[in-house]
């Protein structure tokens, strides 16, 4: 196992609708593992595979307080959305040290393939479902900067900058 390059923006594979999974094979197993590896290390609950330049619906999930229970999941895709949302703080891989409030759906299903082809559903409110919605709009090239005002958006944006400015 190996750790990936988180990638940020403006790269365009963050801003890309990723590919469907069409063949679970070596590199893809190999590939699941590097990211929760990579996940874990961050250290972050959620990873999405258009993170680290691998535009394929691939995400790993682990909102377990012991982190030993990964979730992964191919092909996601959220089948059912409760009527009832919350509000609360996000911030993401790809936008380090970056939180923001964002409205989201409190329960979801998620259909998925699991690592061996098999197609799962996934039921999740709270944590795991934020999670879920989160990591699901990485695969349709949506950050959770796009739920936000422009100025909000903006704010966080310059504020990465000035960031990679000061570590250059």
């Amino acid at each position: 196992m190996s750790s990936l390059e988180i990638l940020q923006p403006p790269h365009p594979t963050l801003k890309t609708p990723a590919a469907l999974v069409d063949e679970i094979d070596g590199a893809l197993v190999r590939l699941m593992a590097d990211m929760l590896e990579t996940m874990y290390a961050a250290p972050g609950i959620g990873l999405a595979a258009p993170q680290v330049g691998v535009s394929r619906r691939v995400v790993v999930i682990d909102t377990s307080e012991e982190k030993n229970a990964p979730v992964r999941l191919l092909n996601p895709t959220l089948t059912w959305r409760s009527d009832t949302f919350d509000v609360a703080e996000e911030g993401c891989l790809s936008l380090p040290g970056q939180f923001a409030d964002v409205k989201r759906h409190t329960a979801v299903v998620a259909s998925y393939l699991d690592p061996s082809g098999k197609e799962r559903t996934l039921e999740a409110e709270g944590l795991l479902a934020r999670c879920l919605q989160h990591e699901i709009d990485h695969l349709d090239g949506i950050l959770f900067t796009d739920h936000l005002s422009a100025l909000k958006r903006n704010m966080i944006l310059r504020r990465l900058i000035k960031q990679r400015r000061a570590r250059a």
